[in-house]
């Protein structure tokens, strides 16, 4: 099983929304490959924060619009904590910015087994996911999220490699 951990600095907003998408882009590709025959991996996927602002929670509403829209429902998501022991139980522990990454190695005490990356490394344009806490625009950060769970999908399902 590949477990992906992703994380922002609350978990209402940005790393819900990847959770959430990625569930559902995984869950459309393991039908897929079902009715084609092939094998595709099992998944465990989840979010966590870098902060300790929000926790309990439910994810913004904000985010809760673009998943609702998308037949998506989050309303059992409450804001936890990443913990160190998140290092050694996911495989992919994905930040949403530089800002998060760093924050997570503390959390963590580093990144020895470099299981860390910001989402958008995954595109063609790396950079940090839009942060619509700030600028209310969840359109742009669905688009960053979905560019960046599409890439991550295609880097594990080719076993690591760009």
């Amino acid at each position: 099983m590949i477990k992906v951990l992703f994380c922002c600095h609350g978990n209402i907003c940005r790393s819900p929304m990847a959770e959430y998408i990625f569930k559902n882009m995984t869950e459309q590709n393991r039908r897929s490959a079902s009715e084609s025959g092939r094998e595709f991996p099992e998944f465990y996927i989840a979010s966590a924060a870098t902060s300790l602002e929000e926790l309990g929670n439910p994810v913004h509403r904000g985010t809760r619009e673009v998943l609702r829209r998308l037949g998506i429902d989050c309303s059992e998501k409450r804001a936890r904590q990443m913990t160190w022991k998140d290092y050694e139980e996911y495989d992919y522990l994905i930040g949403m910015d530089q800002w998060n990454i760093l924050n997570m190695q503390r959390i963590a005490g580093g990144d020895p087994q470099k299981k860390m990356y910001r989402l958008l490394d995954f595109t063609e344009e790396p950079g940090d996911v839009a942060d619509p806490w700030y600028t209310g625009d969840f359109e742009t950060t669905y688009q960053d999220v979905v560019r960046g769970c599409q890439g991550l999908l295609q880097y594990i399902l080719k076993g690591g490699e760009r």
